[in-house]
């Protein structure tokens, strides 16, 4: 007979909480013998915290906390591995109106593009040097952090002088906006479609146009956990896998919607929801924009844990001065990601993979069939400065971003 595994994962109500919550109620979970309790937190804080404790196992993670806690950046911090992503993309720059008005003046445009609205909001910053503009990030270790950061340091504007940034929770951004607390935000959706269709807000850019293909949340693991149930981790993995397939497919977004919009998961209407799952997005003022790729659940190895993601994230760690580089904490950041624990659980089982652990990001400009177990296509997965990260070529990215001290 089956063991049968307890497994309790903690989430924030994100949309990209997706994969563990279909999971659990499609019965993915089930048929691989794991009965999953999922715990909804309010913070990252606190899943990082439950997951030091031996409260979670496991959990939906921002892609870098797990780099982070073990560089000893964030306390109380447990081991964490990442052998699984959770999906690509879901994020966008969110901006009040008025702010917005203040970047069309300058040439922005309702295409989302991240470089002409970038151009725009330095000349929109120029304008106001003793009044700063006020930024939201959901946390100092998150993809929202680096990529807000990175999108501005390519437009020439520097996040540690000429705006200000602040961490505030992804539900509290909206009221914040709209209070005129803050200017803008990086965040999840539904946070971006709230701030749009119940705030008045519009969008700047989007993550997709940031960094395509770019890594978000992740399946974050205490890694004492792991060790002692390599099986119950197995069949975790399994199970996400074959909900992310579920969740990509068009005719579930719908159900998908109505699942996540229960008040124990994300809470928050189907209406909100949906745009993010279709990539219709509302931009602001009534208009709607198709964003390709604006969340990437299954296709493309979207679940695969690349360390060259790892890597880029560690780099970006280095560039904003929340660590020094050093060989020993590069290969810290590369070995939190565990891709060879990704293919064993799902060796087996027919799943299409990449052959390479890493690989140059940036450097596929349209979308390429790769050598793998099986038929995949990657990409495009460029910045939006044509920038290029090579993971072998850690120390030369390093010395060549422009950092802003």
């Amino acid at each position: 007979m089956t063991s049968r595994y307890e497994i309790t994962a903690g989430f924030v109500p994100l949309l990209d909480s997706a994969l563990l919550v279909v999971a659990k109620e499609k019965g993915f979970a089930e048929e691989n013998a794991i009965d999953l309790s999922l715990v909804r937190e309010r913070s990252w804080a606190s899943i990082r915290d439950r997951l030091a404790v031996s409260h979670f196992d496991a959990a939906h993670i921002l892609a870098p906390m797990p780099i982070a806690c073990n560089l000893g950046l964030s306390a109380p911090a447990p081991t964490m591995i990442v052998p699984m992503a959770l999906g690509l993309g879901g994020n966008a720059v969110t901006v009040s109106g008025s702010l917005w008005q203040s970047m069309a003046q300058h040439g922005a445009t309702a295409d989302l593009d991240a470089s002409g609205n970038g151009e725009a909001l330095r000349k929109v910053i120029a304008t106001r040097q003793s009044d700063p503009l006020r930024f939201g990030v959901v946390h100092p270790y998150s993809g929202h952090n680096y990529e807000l950061r990175y999108w501005l340091a390519a437009s020439g504007i520097d996040p540690d002088r000429e705006i200000e940034i602040f961490v505030l929770p992804p539900p509290d951004m909206g009221d914040a906006l709209a209070a005129g607390i803050i200017d803008g935000y990086c965040a999840g959706e539904p946070w971006n479609s709230f701030g749009v269709l119940k705030r008045g807000a519009h969008l700047a850019t989007v993550k997709a146009a940031i960094w395509k293909s770019s890594p978000e949340k992740v399946l974050g693991v205490n890694a004492r956990w792991a060790e002692n149930h390599p099986e119950a981790l197995s069949g975790l993995i399994v199970a996400l896998e074959e909900a992310s397939r579920w969740c990509a497919r068009p005719e579930n977004h719908q159900e998908l919607a109505e699942l996540l919009a229960r008040p124990a998961y994300v809470g928050r209407d189907v209406e909100l929801l949906l745009p993010a799952l279709s990539g219709a997005l509302p931009i602001g003022g009534g208009a709607i924009r198709s964003v390709k790729d604006f969340f990437v659940p299954h296709a493309k190895a979207a679940t695969f844990p690349w360390k060259s993601h790892a890597l880029w994230f560690y780099t970006q760690m280095v560039r904003w001065g929340q660590i020094e580089h050093s060989a020993s904490h590069q290969q810290i950041a590369a070995e939190t990601y565990r891709p060879d624990l990704y293919r064993a659980a799902l060796k087996s089982r027919g799943v299409a993979m990449p052959s390479a652990s890493a690989k140059v990001e940036g450097a596929l400009t349209v979308e390429t069939p790769v050598g793998s177990s099986g038929a995949l296509s990657l990409g495009p997965d460029g910045f939006f400065d044509g920038g290029l990260f090579d993971p072998d070529a850690i120390d030369a990215y390093i010395a060549a971003q422009r950092h802003p001290h």
